[in-house]
C-alpha cells in the first residue's frame, strides 16, 4: 500500500492535487448507504461490502495526505517567497580607476559607479540612489577618503548620508594637517517602502579614489516589519 501511494503521489505535480476516488482522478466518491442492508439480507455479498468499506476507507485517508501535503506546500512556498522579497543589499565603491570628484559650487549627489553586490537591484547607479524596496530596519555604511595631493594643501572630504532628502549623518575632514585621511560611519534606521538614500557631496568638497576602493556606500535589509 505504501508503494501504491507513492507511486500515484509521482504522478501528479502539486497542481493536480484534488479529491481522489478509486473510479479515477476528480470522481467524487459515492457511498451506498444499502450496504450494510445488503449484507444482513445477502451473508455471501459480505466479504465484498466488507472490502468496499475498507477502500472507502483508504480513499479518505489518501484524500486527507494530500490536503495536507498541499498545505504544507503552500506553507513552504510562502516562505521562500518571504526569503526572497526579504533579500535586499547593495555594497558600491566611487570609482574603478584613479580619479577625484568635485570640488563643485553646490553640494551634489554622489554617484557610486562600481558595483559590488545590488540584490534587489534597489541601488541606482544613474542617480545615486537606494530605494527601499520593503519596510524594515536597515544598515547603512558610508565611508569617505580623499587626498590633497601635497602636505600642507587643503584636505577637504565631506560628505552626507541622506534619507528622503534630509542629513541622518554626516562625515566632515577638513584642514591642513593631513594630507590624505578617511572617516567611516555605521547605523540602523527605520524605513518605509519607496523611501530614497543617498549621499551628497557638499560644496568646495571632493572625493579621491582608485581601484582599491577607498570611498564607499553599502546598506542592507536587517529584517522586515511588514
Amino acid at each position: 500500500m505504501r508503494g501504491l501511494v507513492f507511486l500515484c503521489l509521482l504522478g501528479y505535480s502539486h497542481a493536480d492535487f484534488a479529491t481522489f476516488s478509486w473510479n479515477g482522478p476528480g470522481v467524487p466518491t459515492t457511498s451506498d448507504p444499502n450496504t450494510d442492508n445488503v449484507c444482513l439480507s445477502d451473508p455471501s455479498t459480505c466479504g465484498c461490502c466488507l472490502m468496499q468499506r475498507q477502500m472507502w476507507n483508504m480513499e479518505n485517508l489518501f484524500n486527507l495526505t494530500l490536503e495536507d501535503f498541499q498545505k504544507n506546500l503552500d506553507h513552504t512556498q510562502s516562505i521562500i517567497n518571504n526569503m526572497r522579497s526579504s533579500r535586499s543589499a547593495f555594497s558600491v565603491a566611487l570609482t574603478d580607476t584613479r580619479r577625484c570628484v568635485g570640488p563643485y559650487a553646490n553640494d551634489v549627489v554622489v554617484k557610486y559607479r562600481s558595483v559590488f553586490i545590488n540584490l534587489g537591484d534597489g541601488y541606482d547607479t544613474s542617480t545615486g540612489a537606494f530605494t527601499v524596496p520593503r519596510s524594515g530596519v536597515y544598515v547603512f555604511a558610508l565611508t569617505a577618503y580623499s587626498d590633497s595631493g601635497a602636505p600642507g594643501f587643503l584636505l577637504a572630504a565631506c560628505v552626507h548620508l541622506r534619507k528622503n532628502g534630509i542629513t541622518i549623518a554626516g562625515l566632515d575632514e577638513y584642514n591642513n594637517q593631513d594630507q590624505e585621511d578617511s572617516a567611516t560611519v555605521v547605523l540602523a534606521k527605520q524605513m518605509q517602502t519607496g523611501d530614497q538614500v543617498d549621499v551628497t557631496l557638499l560644496a568646495s568638497c571632493y572625493l579621491c579614489d582608485d581601484s582599491s576602493h577607498y570611498n564607499t556606500f553599502t546598506g542592507f535589509l536587517l529584517y522586515a516589519t511588514d
